[in-house]
């Protein structure tokens, strides 16, 4: 992989010639963060800076598009690269027929990974302050499966592991 500061150095090179796609695909290719169920990237309307919104869209079991922010690198890179794995979570899980047909579970998953790096560990972990604010999202959707059922059960070590990553974080 190139020195960070080299990657920092193209993807502005990228955003200010307003070639977001490329910039993403860029990356994605640099941090080992691509799927072969990724159709490609589209653009989508601006991000504000205390909401940036991507999304993986397309049929379980076809290839996903992500859509991502027009002004996508403006914004910390790090930041950028933990949510652009995270879509690719979702873009992994709807590869598969009726694998994980609940959201909840997909979206624990993919801010799991946002935690951890276990998928893509060439991520680099994000900003105390956003790996707090991840860890919420993940126990919001946990908090969500039924209680004490399958899923909060399957999921119960991991649950514990994110416990202790927030007492770490303090």
């Amino acid at each position: 992989m190139k020195p960070y500061s080299e990657i920092i150095q193209k993807i502005e090179s990228y955003h200010e010639l307003g070639e977001t796609i490329q910039a993403a695909e860029y990356l994605i290719e640099e941090y080992g963060i691509k799927h072969p169920n990724l159709k490609g990237f589209e653009l989508r309307e601006k991000a504000k800076p205390d909401y940036i919104l991507m999304t993986a869209e397309g049929n379980f079991g076809e290839k996903q598009i992500i859509r991502i922010p027009e002004n996508t690198f403006q914004f910390e890179l790090v930041l950028m690269l933990n949510l652009i794995a995270h879509e690719m979570i979702h873009v992994e899980q709807k590869s598969y027929l009726n694998k994980f047909p609940d959201r909840n579970e997909r979206e624990w998953q993919a801010y799991y990974e946002m935690l951890f790096h276990k998928r893509y560990p060439q991520v680099p972990n994000a900003s105390t302050f956003h790996r707090k604010f991840f860890a919420n999202k993940a126990f919001e959707y946990y908090n969500r499966m039924e209680k004490d059922g399958e899923l909060q059960q399957e999921y119960a070590s991991q649950k514990a592991e994110i416990e202790q990553l927030l007492k770490e974080l303090k």
